[in-house]
C-alpha cells in the first residue's frame, strides 16, 4: 500500500491571525504571518517534518488526518500528499495513530526562519558581460549558494544563499579570487543595521570595553569591529533598542572621552563619484603624454625645421623623435594603461577573455613592434624604422575618454533611487513627553538616529521624518511622491503617515512605527533596486555572445594580419598599395590591430540593463514599480488583460445605497442583527453594512454589537450565525438557495433590478426566512471606460472576472466597454480562467487588489496589483500601481513598450556597429578606394560605441505616457 505524504511547519509560541499590519514590499524577504525580521530569534524556530502515513486510500483519509494534526497547537501548515504516501515529535506520530493510521517520522529539518538569506555586493573592475559571467559562475559553483545574479549596469550581485552551509564572507572571497574587489553592502539580517564610527579610542583594550558595552544592550544581536578605521557595525531589534542607545552607551563608557558618529554611508552613488573621478584623472594623465607624442609623429614632420630637428640621428639609425615618442609612450602604456593589463591577468586566469584582453594585445602588439623597430634602427647602419608609438598611446587615451564618459552617463541611469533617497529629510525634532503625554523638550537630532516609538514634531512645510500615525494636531499631507495622490491629504489623530511625504499647513506630533530599512520609502527604494538586478531574458543573448566574442575577435585579428602579410609576401596586391611610410609587414601589423581594438563587447553587455534600469527609475518616478527586467519584458507582449471589479474598476468602497424590508420590523432592529452578523467579517461588503448600521447609534463612536454565536462565513458566498437566538443568513442567491430558504417573487424582482443599476443585492433570511434585501453600490472608477477605450486602440483586448454575481458582473461590464465577463468565480477559478486565455496563446495580464486575486496575480504572465489594495496582492504581483488609477496599466504597457523599443535598438547599433567596424577595420574598403582605418581611429570607435548605447538608453528619461491620457482627468476616488 502506498504511504502519503504529510508535510508540517511548525511555529513554537506564536499565533498566526490576520495580516501583518505593515506594507510590504515585494523585494523584502517574507516570513510567516505575525512574525516580523526582528522577532526571528526571539519566536524560535520553525520546524518542519515529514512523516510516512501508513492505510490511506482516498483523500478522505488524507483530510481526516490533515484536520486532526491542524488541531495541536504551533502547527501552522499541514499538508497531505495524496499521490506518495509519505506524511516533531511523539505528539503529532501519536494524533495521526489516533486517527487509524500508522506514521513513522522519515526525515526532520530545522528552517530557523531564515537559514535562506539574501546578500547584495558591490563588484568593483568588471568591464564586459564576460566579467558578469566569470562572476556569476564563480558564486554559482560554491555548494550553499542557491542563486546568483551580476548585473554589469548597476556592479552589484544579488547572492541567494544558505546561511548555514556558507557565510557572506566566503562569497567576498569567491568574487576576489576572480579578480574584482568586492565591497559587501547588506545581508539578509541586515534589516535593522547601523555602522558608527567612534572617534577617541586609543587601545586595544578600549575596543574591547565599547565593545563588551554594547553587546550588554538588549536587543544588540551582532557587532563587527573594523580597528583600521573605528567602525563599529551593528545589527539590532528596533522594537528593543536604537542607535541613539548606541551613541550614549559609547559616550558614557569609560572616561566619557569617545565620541560617536554616525558612519559615512559609501553607498553605490559614492564609488561611482570616486570612479568617475579616477578615469577623469588617468585621461588627463594619458594627454599629458599623448599630445607630445602625436605632435612628433603627426604633425612636426610637417613642419620643415621641426622635422629636421627630430629626424637627428642620434646612435646609427635611432634619431631623437624616435626616442622622444618611446620615452613619452612607455608610461601611458604600462603606468596609465595598467588597469588593462590586470584586466586581462585576472580574467585570463579564469579561462575567459574580456574587453582588457583585446585592448591590452592591441596596445602591445603596437607598442612592441615599435621598441623592436627602434632598437633594429640603434643597432643597424642602413634600416630605417617605422614606429607605431602614438597607436599605442592615442589607443589607451581614447579608450580612457569613453570609459569616462560612459560611467559618466551611467551614473545617470540610477538617478530615480537617488532622488527617493533625497526624499528623507536630514534632521528631525525628537520630542520628550512625561508620563501625561505633555512636551517636556525638544532636540533636533538626525534623521537616521530616530528610534522605533520615538514622537517626532512635524512643522508647517517639513518632510515627514519616518512611518508612523498622528498622535496630536491635524494638517494636511502631500503623499504625491510616494503614492501618486495629486491631492493633499487631511490628516488627525490616529491617521498614518509616510516617510518623505510633505506636511503642507499644520503642526502634527507623529510617533514612529517603521523606521530605517523598515519604512516604505526604503522598501520601495530597495524593490526598484531589486528590479534593477534581476535581468531581462532578452540578456541572455548578449550573454551567449559575450562566451565567443572575445576569441572570435581575436582569431579574426590574426586572420587578417596573416591574410595581408601573406598577400604582401607574394605579391597578392600592387606595390603601390603599401603607403610610402611602411612595408607590407607594417600595413598587416595595422590592419591587425585596428580589428583587435574596434570590436566592443561593452555595447552588447550594455544594451539590456541600462535600458532597464532607466526604465524601472521612470516607472517608480510615475507610481508604476516595476520589478524588474522579466516583468518588462513580459509587459510589452501584453494583449489581454483580466480585471478584477471590486476595488480595481470599481473604488473598492461599497455603500449601501437601498434597504428593502420583506417583513414588519423596525428598521434598526433589522440592521442590529446584519452588523453583529457581518461584523465577524473581512469583507468590504460587510464592512459597507456595519457602517450604514452605524448611523443608527449616531451617539456611540464605536458601539457593540451583540455577540454572534456559532458564526460561520462561507468564502463567496456570505455568512451565518445565531443572534438574540436568531438564526441569520446574510448573503448572496446561492447561499439561500443551498440553506433551503425559499426566495419569494418580490425578492428576485427586486434583486433583478438592483443588480440592472450594476449594485450588488445582498439577502436577509431570519430564523430561515427571507426579511429584507439591501443594495450595494460600488462606484466606478472615474475614468475607467476611457481606459478600456484606450486598451483597445492598443490592440489590447480586456476582460472582467470577478466573485460577484452575474446581473452586476453584465451591468458595470456594459458601463465600462468590457464585452467579455465572468462572474461568481472563486479566487482559483480566476487562476484557471487566467491558464485558459494562455492556453489559446494570449500574454495575460492581471489586474486584481485583494487576497482573493492573488493566484491569478501569480498565473499571469504580468501580475498587476493596485496599490491600495492588500499585502499579499502587492507581493504576488510582478508590478505594483502606487497611485490605485487604472491609467497606470496603460502607463506600464506603454512604458515596457518604449523600453524594448529602446533595447531592440540598443541591439541593432551594437551588433550593426561590430558586424560593418570588424570588415573596415580589416581592409574591407582598402582596395576599392584605399581607405584604411588607423588603429587609434578604431579605437575611439570602440570607445564611442558603448557611450552612445548607455545615452540611447538615457533617451528614456524623458518618456511621457500616452497623450490620451492627458485628456483624461483621473484621480483616485476618495471616500471620507
Amino acid at each position: 500500500m502506498a504511504a502519503k505524504f504529510l508535510t508540517l511547519a511548525c511555529v513554537r509560541n506564536e499565533s498566526f491571525g490576520g495580516l501583518s499590519p505593515r506594507a510590504h514590499y515585494p523585494s523584502m524577504p517574507k516570513y510567516p504571518k505575525g512574525v516580523s525580521e526582528t522577532d526571528k530569534d526571539v519566536e524560535g524556530s520553525e520546524v518542519k517534518a515529514t512523516f510516512s502515513v501508513i492505510g490511506m486510500t482516498c483523500s478522505a483519509c488524507a483530510g481526516s488526518v490533515e484536520k486532526a494534526v491542524k488541531r495541536l497547537p504551533g502547527i501552522r501548515e499541514a499538508v497531505v500528499d495524496v499521490l506518495n504516501n509519505r506524511a516533531q515529535e511523539e505528539t503529532i506520530r501519536e494524533t495521526i495513530e489516533d486517527v487509524g493510521f500508522e506514521a513513522t517520522l522519515i526525515q526532520d529539518h530545522q528552517t530557523t526562519g531564515k537559514s535562506s538569506q539574501v546578500c547584495r555586493i558591490r563588484i568593483n573592475g568588471m568591464t564586459c558581460t564576460s566579467c558578469t559571467s566569470t562572476v556569476e559562475s564563480a558564486l554559482q559553483a560554491l555548494h550553499g549558494v542557491q542563486k546568483a545574479q551580476v548585473a554589469l549596469a548597476t556592479e552589484e550581485a544579488q547572492v541567494h544563499y544558505e546561511s548555514k552551509i556558507i557565510s557572506h564572507n566566503q562569497l567576498l572571497e569567491a568574487i576576489e579570487d576572480t579578480g574584482f574587489e568586492a565591497i559587501l553592502i547588506s545581508t539578509g539580517e541586515d534589516m535593522s543595521k547601523i555602522q558608527l564610527k567612534v572617534d577617541g579610542i586609543g587601545t586595544d583594550n578600549s575596543m574591547r570595553m565599547i565593545e563588551n558595552s554594547l553587546r550588554a544592550l538588549p536587543g544588540v544581536q551582532d557587532i563587527d569591529i573594523d580597528p583600521t578605521v573605528y567602525k563599529f557595525s551593528l545589527s539590532y531589534k528596533p522594537d528593543m533598542t536604537g542607535p541613539r542607545n548606541f551613541i550614549n552607551v559609547i559616550e558614557s563608557t569609560g572616561t566619557s572621552r569617545y565620541k560617536a558618529t554616525i558612519y559615512p554611508e559609501g553607498g553605490r552613488e559614492v564609488y561611482r563619484k570616486e570612479e568617475i573621478k579616477q578615469y577623469y584623472r588617468s585621461f588627463l594623465w594619458s594627454l599629458v603624454f599623448t599630445i607630445p607624442v602625436f605632435l612628433t609623429s603627426m604633425v612636426f614632420m610637417y613642419i620643415p625645421g621641426l622635422k629636421h630637428g627630430l629626424d637627428t640621428k642620434v646612435v646609427n639609425m635611432l634619431s631623437i623623435g624616435e626616442i622622444l615618442r618611446w620615452v613619452l609612450s612607455t608610461p601611458v602604456q604600462f603606468i596609465i594603461g595598467r588597469r588593462f593589463y590586470s584586466g586581462s591577468y585576472k580574467a585570463l586566469r579564469h579561462g575567459s577573455a574580456n574587453m582588457d584582453v583585446l585592448i591590452a594585445l592591441g596596445t602591445n602588439a603596437a607598442y612592441f613592434y615599435s621598441v623592436y623597430s627602434v632598437l633594429r634602427a640603434a643597432t643597424s647602419q642602413d634600416f630605417k624604422s617605422t614606429d607605431f608609438f602614438e597607436t599605442s598611446s592615442m589607443l589607451i587615451s581614447f579608450i580612457l575618454l569613453g570609459k569616462y564618459l560612459e560611467v559618466l552617463a551611467k551614473g545617470k541611469t540610477s538617478d530615480a533611487i537617488a532622488k527617493l533617497m533625497d526624499l528623507t529629510p536630514d534632521t528631525a525634532i525628537l520630542l520628550t513627553l512625561d508620563s501625561e503625554g505633555n512636551v517636556i523638550s525638544e532636540e533636533e537630532i538626525d534623521s537616521r538616529l530616530i528610534q522605533k516609538n520615538d514622537v517626532i514634531k512635524i512643522l508647517p512645510g517639513a518632510k515627514v521624518a519616518s512611518d508612523g500615525f498622528v498622535i496630536w494636531g491635524q494638517s494636511h499631507v502631500n503623499e504625491s511622491m510616494i503614492t501618486g495622490e495629486a491631492r493633499p491629504v487631511a490628516k488627525r489623530k490616529g491617521d498614518t503617515v509616510i516617510g518623505g511625504t510633505v506636511n503642507e499647513n499644520g503642526v502634527l506630533h507623529i510617533k514612529a512605527t517603521r523606521v530605517g530599512s523598515e519604512s516604505a520609502l526604503s522598501q520601495i527604494v530597495q524593490l526598484v533596486e531589486s528590479a534593477q538586478m534581476a535581468k531581462a531574458p532578452v540578456q541572455k543573448f548578449a550573454d551567449r555572445i559575450s562566451k565567443y566574442f572575445v576569441p572570435l575577435v581575436i582569431v579574426l585579428s590574426l586572420s587578417t594580419f596573416l591574410a595581408w602579410f601573406l598577400a604582401g609576401k607574394f605579391h597578392g596586391y600592387p606595390k603601390s598599395w603599401i603607403p610610402s611610410s611602411m612595408d607590407s609587414f607594417q600595413l598587416a601589423l595595422q590592419f591587425g590591430i585596428s580589428v583587435m581594438v574596434i570590436a566592443c563587447p561593452c555595447a552588447l553587455g550594455l544594451a539590456t540593463p541600462t535600458a532597464v534600469m532607466v526604465g524601472t527609475g521612470v516607472g517608480a518616478s510615475q507610481g508604476v514599480l516595476i520589478k524588474g527586467g522579466q516583468a518588462l519584458e513580459s509587459a510589452h507582449k501584453v494583449n489581454c488583460i483580466v480585471f478584477d471589479k471590486t476595488g480595481t474598476l470599481t473604488s473598492g468602497k461599497p455603500v449601501v445605497v437601498n434597504t428593502r424590508l420583506l417583513k414588519n420590523m423596525v428598521l434598526q432592529e433589522f440592521y442590529e442583527l446584519v452588523a453583529a452578523t457581518e461584523v465577524n467579517s473581512e469583507h468590504p461588503l460587510a464592512k459597507a453594512m456595519v457602517e450604514y448600521a452605524k448611523k443608527f447609534r449616531e451617539d456611540e463612536e464605536n458601539p457593540t454589537w451583540p455577540e454572534a454565536k456559532d458564526f460561520i462565513s462561507i468564502t463567496g458566498h456570505g455568512v451565518k450565525g445565531i443572534v438574540r437566538n436568531k438564526k441569520i443568513i446574510v448573503g448572496n442567491q446561492s447561499l439561500m438557495l443551498d440553506q433551503n430558504i425559499v426566495i419569494p417573487a418580490d425578492a428576485e424582482d427586486m434583486l433583478a433590478e438592483i443588480e440592472a443599476m450594476a449594485q450588488t443585492g445582498i439577502l436577509i433570511s431570519i430564523d430561515e426566512e427571507m426579511a429584507g434585501v439591501i443594495a450595494i453600490s460600488d462606484p466606478l472608477k472615474p475614468g475607467a471606460r476611457d481606459v478600456i477605450s484606450i486598451l483597445k486602440s492598443m490592440k489590447v483586448k480586456s476582460i472582467m472576472v470577478t466573485g460577484d454575481n452575474w446581473g452586476t458582473a453584465n451591468s458595470i461590464a456594459q458601463e465600462v466597454g468590457i464585452e467579455t465577463v465572468i462572474a461568481e468565480a472563486k479566487p482559483e477559478q480566476k487562476a484557471e480562467q487566467v491558464k485558459n486565455l494562455q492556453a489559446l496563446s494570449y500574454v495575460v495580464a492581471m489586474v486584481g487588489d485583494g487576497i482573493n486575486d492573488s493566484p491569478a496575480l501569480v498565473a499571469a504572465d504580468v501580475g498587476m496589483a493596485i496599490g491600495a489594495g492588500t499585502d499579499i496582492a502587492i507581493e504576488a504581483a510582478d508590478i505594483v500601481l502606487m497611485k490605485s488609477n487604472l491609467e497606470d496599466v496603460i502607463t506600464a504597457i506603454d512604458l515596457s513598450r518604449k523600453t524594448f523599443s529602446r533595447i531592440r535598438l540598443n541591439y541593432i547599433w551594437a551588433l550593426g556597429y561590430n558586424l560593418l567596424g570588424i570588415p573596415i577595420a580589416a581592409g574591407a574598403l582598402f582596395p576599392s578606394s584605399g581607405f584604411r582605418l588607423p588603429p587609434w581611429i578604431a579605437g575611439a570607435a570602440m570607445a564611442a560605441s558603448s557611450v552612445s548605447v548607455v545615452c540611447c538608453s538615457l533617451l528614456l528619461k524623458y518618456y511621457q505616457r500616452p497623450r490620451k491620457l492627458d485628456a483624461l482627468e483621473m484621480q483616485g476616488v476618495k471616500v471620507e
